[in-house]
């Protein structure tokens, strides 16, 4: 089975205003890993880099920093001209990734045949109509037969999922893959991403930013501000009990049926709307911390990632005193 892992990802765009030029760091020394049989998600507002660092994975953008490595089932890492045959994207956009005149059978024997997994036509019928079948798509050859708008939001994006499968890749780059849907089919979609990771043993990057789904579809979150990961842990601690500010920013605002008749302010805080930050601080300091209420003078230098629990980092200056290993079994280790 197919790892990936990102170690110190960088990426920086370069901003002209006539002769003026600037420079824009939308990731931030970024490091994760992929496993395979396991769901990371990665999490945040709109314009945080989530997409950014999606993109350089699928190589679609080059990194400006850092490395990226995929590494095969025999160990070893996978060969550039190889890469594609083990890493696929599904984008956000389930009509805008069709090509509109050509039938959904096109769109997925061509990864076929470009990867040499089907040979012949009838080789790569049948292998079309299973991938259809696959993803819960029939009758396959009636599908296979269409075009994009044949079909409905949900469907070109069960399509866009076979057609990642077709070249046999085992690292999976979500991106948004449901946002764009009718709220009445998004959790067929997520639960269809969720039996293939399973059945496949898929290692599977999530980008979201509904906290909901990011807790109930992954097994570890990576919360994303300002091209930064802020904080990191299991999906369930992260979500229930976050510790850093920003986190629990994005927990105060997602809807909560149980806390409907009570407030859940935090102490002190007064927030600007999520995606109206300023532009972040020229001196290495915590992005943050201009909509930060626990800002302190410290917050001018580079936060580290401190562990808050066993598994459990977040980057804040709050934590730094606090650091602690707290094992699973609820022992606390200096």
């Amino acid at each position: 089975m197919t790892s990936l892992e990102v170690r110190n990802l960088t990426k920086d765009f370069t901003l002209r205003s006539g002769l003026r030029h600037s420079t824009l760091r939308a990731v931030d020394q970024v490091s994760f890993t992929l496993r395979p049989g396991r769901t990371v998600a990665l999490v945040g507002e709109s314009g945080s880099g989530k997409s950014t660092v999606a993109r350089m994975i699928a190589r679609l953008e080059k990194p400006t920093a850092g490395r990226i490595t995929a590494t095969g089932p025999d160990g070893r890492p996978v060969e550039k001209r190889k890469y594609r045959d083990h890493v696929q994207m599904v984008f956000q956009d389930p009509f805008g990734s069709l090509n509109p005149f050509h039938t959904i059978e096109h769109h997925l024997a061509r990864p076929l045949r470009l990867h040499g997994r089907a040979k012949g036509r009838e080789d790569t019928r049948q292998r079309v109509e299973e991938l259809l079948e696959r993803v819960n798509l029939g009758p396959a050859r009636s599908i296979a037969g269409r075009r994009p708008h044949e079909l409905s939001g949900g469907q070109r994006q069960r399509v866009a999922i076979a057609r990642a499968l077709a070249p046999g890749a085992q690292v999976v780059i979500a991106d948004e893959p449901v946002s764009m849907l009718d709220v009445s089919i998004r959790l067929g979609v997520l639960n269809l991403l969720a039996r293939l990771q399973r059945e496949d043993h898929l290692a599977v990057l999530y980008i979201t930013h509904d906290l909901a789904t990011a807790r109930h579809f992954s097994d570890d979150i990576l919360v994303m501000y300002r091209g930064r990961v802020v904080e990191r842990g299991p999906a369930d601690r992260v979500i229930l009990d976050p510790q850093h500010p920003y986190t629990q920013l994005l927990a105060s605002a997602a809807p909560d049926p149980e806390a409907r008749n009570r407030t859940r302010e935090m102490a002190g805080a007064t927030y600007e709307p999520a995606g109206t930050g300023t532009v972040p601080h020229a001196d290495g300091g915590c992005n943050f911390r201009d909509r930060c209420p626990s800002a302190m003078d410290l917050c001018a230098r580079m936060p580290q990632d401190h562990a808050v629990a066993y598994d459990h980092e977040a980057k804040c200056w709050l934590h730094a005193g606090e650091a602690r290993h707290q094992d699973p079994a609820g022992k606390t280790h200096p």
